[in-house]
Formats: C-alpha cells, sequence, structure tokens
C-alpha cells in the first residue's frame, strides 16, 4: 500500500475526530454539558433518529471487524481504533483502523 494514501488514512483520522468534536463541544457548552440532553437531541426527529442509529450500526459492525482482524493478524496496536471509535466518532474509528492496518508487517 501507497506511503501516500497511509497518511491520507491518518489525515482522514485526525479530520474525523476534530471536525465533529468542534460541533459536539460547541453544543454541549451551549446546552449546560447535559449528556441526557444530546442523546434526547439526537432521537428529536425521525431523521436524527436514523442517522444516529446508522452511526450506532456502524460503530458495532466496525468494532466487530477489528476485533476479528486483529484476532488473525495479531495487530494489537490496532485495537486503540475502538475505543476512538466510541469515545470520538465512526469517523475516526474507521480511518484510525485503516492507518493501523496499512502499516508494514
Amino acid at each position: 500500500m501507497s506511503l501516500r494514501l497511509r497518511h491520507l488514512w491518518l489525515a482522514l483520522a485526525l479530520w474525523g475526530a476534530v471536525h465533529p468534536l468542534f460541533h459536539l463541544l460547541g453544543w454541549l457548552a451551549g446546552n449546560g454539558w447535559s449528556v441526557s440532553g444530546m442523546v434526547a437531541a439526537w432521537m428529536v426527529n425521525g431523521a436524527t433518529r436514523g442517522l444516529s442509529w446508522d452511526l450506532v450500526i456502524s460503530a458495532l459492525v466496525l468494532v466487530l471487524w477489528i476485533l476479528a482482524e486483529v484476532a488473525v493478524r495479531r495487530n494489537w496496536t490496532a485495537l486503540w481504533a475502538i475505543p476512538a471509535t466510541f469515545f470520538v466518532g465512526v469517523s475516526c474509528g474507521l480511518p484510525l483502523y485503516l492507518w493501523f492496518r496499512s502499516r508494514p508487517v
């Protein structure tokens, strides 16, 4: 795999962390840092509910994929993509995992 593509995965992981967190932290600051309020906002209408479930399902599929591949490839550092997925988001976890996976073995 090209070194340029590997750097692209890392750049996308960083973007996938910074951009969504910027908006999330702004929302939390404006709404009293209410986690329950944030969850309620995710379910405010059908569009946000559908998008929220799409991300939850995608995150679960990604974690299962990571676990299955780590069991075979023994690339233990790739497990860092799991907390990145749940604490930051799929937009960070997926490209981070691809960055770990694309390292030379």
